[in-house]
């Protein structure tokens, strides 16, 4: 897939990958062996018919491919784009046992921006049913759990805080990964299937809960907004910013064009981001656009790093200086930032996930410190703990997840729950997957009730 220059992408926040032309996209599609047993769609956590859709794509028959993703995902220019394939249904493809496997995350992407490009087919939907379905969150789980209760007929009612539709996908994901508009072109695509959404509701304060509870049935998705930090001095002073901060600020609140935008940021000069996964890198991809030189901080080694590939290719090209093996221990400075303090780490035997386990060195040279001017944790998020503690009688895990099994009921018979707020932050396709699973029981709950 083509890729626009470090140098250009640089100078704004447009899209990075340009996407498969016709051509390629059914030369691709041609090396797909049409596997009896296809293991890429139980490598899929929302279950496409991946030779089906792949099918119809060498056959030069994109609508066709369209309608086939559409049956089980309705968000495919979205995880075309975002979903790790690599770890999910392109991993498990047997070309890649002795070539490289099928893209199917690029021709996901290359499907969607066709149709979006040539006219948009609606699914089917059922008669209503007259059941009234209450979806709180409208990020990937919200918006995938309403997109099936909506297939059954359904009256369905999506809860959002903020002032924008999408969840992690507006507020958390750069545009230059996931740009906004293709996010919002895809949720009216669900909103088009009779949904309503009521966007700056927060359920529990301005929405009562008994109000939530009146709902022939609940599905909760709001996701893993509860940053979490490493516990070290200084970080309270004025210039260390969560991530879940930093990216909601310029991506949801455009800080990157303040003051036209009325949100600030402080534009660092140099900037320390703390952290390794994907999170880490949308961080600091955005802060060199910023302006600012970048150095990303993660205390094992750089083949650890859990981040896709692409992501940290990605980072690397663009300027982002990678200092691994090290833990930092203190934030200098105040009351603003002017330094961060790192111990070297030395990778000891292998954990359960088989990442080695980082030991603090000691000595004279196990120190060092970086000249910073702002921080950026990016080191894991747990679930929104505000609404699920103001429900009488809903369980939580010690972490604070609400507790549901597996179809995603809770300890209240007509509230189920999915993705981050029931799981710990995951991937996007995983919190639809969660999500498509609990609303299958909604709709079998509702069935029987009727």
């Amino acid at each position: 897939m083509n890729r626009r220059s470090p140098e250009a992408r640089l100078q704004d926040f447009d899209e990075v990958a340009t996407g498969l032309s016709e051509q390629h996209a059914v030369l691709e599609a041609l090396r797909c062996m049409g596997c009896p047993r296809p293991l890429c769609v139980n490598g899929c956590p929302v279950s496409i018919d991946i030779p089906g859709f792949i099918n119809a794509i060498a056959n030069e028959d994109f609508r066709a491919a369209a309608r086939i993703i559409k049956q089980d995902n309705m968000l495919p220019a979205i995880c075309g784009r975002v979903c790790p394939q690599e770890a999910q249904c392109q991993g498990t493809c047997i070309l890649g046992k002795k070539d490289k496997p099928v893209r199917i995350g690029a021709l996901e992407r290359f499907v969607a921006d066709w149709e979006r490009e040539n006219g948009v087919e609606a699914p089917e939907v059922a008669p209503a049913t007259g059941k009234r379905v209450a979806v709180v969150g409208s990020g990937p789980a919200g918006i995938t759990a309403a997109t099936e209760c909506l297939r059954a007929g359904h009256e369905v009612t999506i809860f959002e805080s903020l002032h924008e539709a999408g969840g992690v996908l507006t507020y958390g994901i750069p545009a230059f990964r996931m740009p906004k508009d293709i996010v919002q072109f895809e949720i009216k695509q669900v909103l088009g299937l009779g949904a309503e959404l009521r966007l700056n509701h927060i359920v529990g304060r301005s929405v009562p809960v008994d109000e939530l509870l009146a709902y022939d049935a609940v599905f909760i998705g709001t996701g893993a907004g509860l940053p979490y930090f490493m516990g070290i001095e200084g970080e309270n002073f004025s210039g260390v910013y969560s991530a879940n901060e930093f990216l909601t600020r310029v991506n949801l609140m455009h800080a990157d064009r303040f003051p036209e935008f009325d949100t600030p940021i402080i534009r660092g000069s140099r900037v320390a981001v703390i952290g390794g996964g994907n999170v880490a890198m949308d961080s600091a991809r955005v802060a060199r656009r910023l302006g600012a030189q970048v150095y990303l901080i993660y205390r094992r080694r750089e083949e650890d790093l859990p981040a896709r590939e692409e992501e940290v290719a990605n980072a690397i090209q663009e300027g982002v200086e990678f200092v691994c093996c090290a833990n930092p221990t203190q934030i200098l400075g105040g009351p603003e930032v002017q330094g961060i303090e790192c111990t070297r780490m030395d990778m000891c035997e292998c954990d359960e996930s088989g990442r080695p386990v980082p030991r603090a060195c000691t000595g004279e040279d196990s120190t060092f410190t970086l000249d910073v001017d702002v921080v950026i944790e990016a080191i894991g998020q747990g679930p929104n703990p505000l609404l699920a503690g103001l429900i009488p009688g809903l369980k939580r895990g010690k972490r604070g997840n609400i507790d549901v099994d597996e179809d995603g009921r809770t300890s209240i018979p007509h509230v189920f729950a999915g993705g981050d707020i029931a799981t710990g932050a995951a991937t996007v396709i995983w919190a639809m997957g969660s999500a498509k699973k609990a609303a299958a029981a909604m709709n079998e709950m509702l069935a029987d009730s009727e």
